[in-house]
């Protein structure tokens, strides 16, 4: 009795981005099954999206925040979106615990 073997696909060498970008335009990856890796992707770091908000706050509080990112190497608005997330977590932390 004889095994039918599987057909391997070969990718071929090319001279230059053209015959490669012609090659591709005529063939699918899905031809050569065993050629690619699946590839794990990572959406845990992509930025959520942000609004502008304009909010007027006291002089001697825009100072202070300033004085203290500087401080910490960090503009002052970084600075200000990572103390009014902290504090917005503690507070939905205490309506959960409720």
């Amino acid at each position: 009795m004889r095994v039918k073997q599987k057909k391997i696909n070969v990718i071929p060498r090319f001279k230059n981005e053209d015959e490669e970008r012609e090659f591709w335009a005529r063939h699918s990856v899905l031809d050569f099954p065993d050629r690619f890796k699946p590839v794990k992707l990572d959406f845990s770091k992509l930025k959520p999206s942000t609004s502008a908000v304009t909010v007027r706050l006291p002089a001697f509080l825009v100072e202070n925040l300033k004085f203290l990112a500087n401080k910490r190497d960090v503009p002052y608005q970084s600075l200000l979106k990572i103390f009014l997330a902290q504090r917005v977590e503690e507070e939905l932390s205490r309506i959960r615990t409720k």
